[in-house]
């Protein structure tokens, strides 16, 4: 038995489309209240990030099959996710639990102000005894419905609500080193470090030794999680039960990194950069071994279109980023500032140029000291 299942006090789970649909492609409610009997153990202090909403949504629409552009994507998901919550809220109600949608956007996790507001709900409804459901807002969304987006947006949540454990179902019950349908293949039952992945194929939706079940998602997300302090459990929607118990299934991915603030989290892992600043060597130097802040001096470049506050990437003189930062200025005020002295330019433009254009507070590394 895995102690540490037992021991873990606030759990995500992320239950994918494959796992809540029927083979026609509609919602499989025999299904979804099946999981949801594995979960109940868990309900007083359980996230539930769930695909299923464009799935749901294509019978009330008369959709035969799984649409291919955006707009009748979006359609599906709207008329879909209040079919899928609707179930879900049955399925709880009658162990006597209540639920809460939660939809997320990419802002929602990118804006620090809507992080912040995201967390307190998200907290107010666990504490209230509440299950949350949460899926990307999907109805709303500007690019393309990826499967697999969801995996990481459960990383996030996991952060999100400092969780104890993620664990990640699909229709795939762990990691292989090899694609078992093809051969003989093991299942790997722990990772410990990113060289316990060594020579898989985890490269793109349906690779990753099994083929099927965006494999390659769940792994990153798994990554995602345990560099922040939170153990992940990789495994199959039908072994939910016996995971949550601590049975020895799936994959689980052990923590690689300490706990650490979830808005550095947030800024490494669910921010997209607005633009790049390139650095010197010795700045390089000072951002990442000496974790010092930026300064004006040691900036060469500025790329972007980009407003204080925005995350920016720092790249080194050979164009790799380094770091993740919250620049304190716009993109148009700082060519004007490289190479100079902090001094130098609160002496030429005013003493709110004294400052640093990344504080190492609002900065976080992106790859290994060297």
């Amino acid at each position: 038995m895995r102690a540490f299942v037992a021991d873990a006090q606030r759990v995500v789970v992320k239950v994918g489309s494959s796992s809540l649909t029927t083979a026609a492609g509609g919602l499989d409610v025999a299904r979804l209240e099946g999981l949801v009997s594995a979960l109940l153990p868990r309900a007083g202090q359980l996230v539930l990030v769930s695909s299923g909403a464009i799935a749901a949504g294509l019978a009330p629409l008369g959709l035969a099959r799984r649409p291919r552009d955006l707009a009748t994507l979006q359609a599906a998901a709207s008329v879909g996710q209040s079919s899928l919550v609707h179930s879900y809220a049955a399925a709880f109600g009658r162990a006597g639990y209540r639920v809460g949608q939660v939809l997320l956007t990419a802002t929602d996790v990118i804006r620090r102000t809507h992080y912040r507001n995201a967390r307190t709900a998200l907290d107010r409804l666990l504490e209230l005894g509440v299950v949350p459901i949460v899926n990307e807002n999907d109805a709303v969304a500007t690019q393309e419905i990826r499967v697999g987006d969801n995996d990481r947006l459960a990383a996030i949540v996991a952060h999100l609500v400092s969780a104890d454990l993620l664990v990640l179902l699909s229709d795939v019950d762990g990691l292989y080193d090899a694609n078992p349908h093809h051969g003989p293949a093991n299942l790997l039952r722990e990772v410990r470090s990113d060289a316990d992945l060594a020579g898989l194929t985890a490269r793109g939706t349906g690779t990753a030794g099994v083929g099927v079940g965006g494999m390659a998602t769940k792994i990153e997300a798994a990554r995602m999680a345990a560099s922040g302090g939170v153990t992940a459990i990789i495994t199959s929607a039908a072994n939910a039960a016996p995971a949550l118990r601590g049975e020895e299934v799936g994959t689980v991915f052990h923590p690689t990194g300490p706990r650490r603030a979830s808005r550095l989290l947030w800024l490494a892992h669910a921010t997209a950069p607005e633009g790049l600043l390139r650095l010197d060597d010795g700045a390089v130097a000072a951002v990442v071994r000496r974790r010092a802040s930026l300064l004006p001096a040691g900036v060469t470049g500025v790329q972007g279109d980009f407003a204080a506050g925005d995350p920016v990437d720092l790249v080194d003189p050979d164009g790799r980023p380094v770091a993740r930062g919250l620049v304190a200025f716009d993109a148009a005020e700082l060519p004007a500032m490289l190479g100079r002295s902090t001094v130098e330019l609160a002496a030429e433009l005013g003493p709110s140029y004294e400052r640093e254009v990344v504080h190492r507070d609002d900065l976080v590394l992106l790859l290994p000291t060297r």
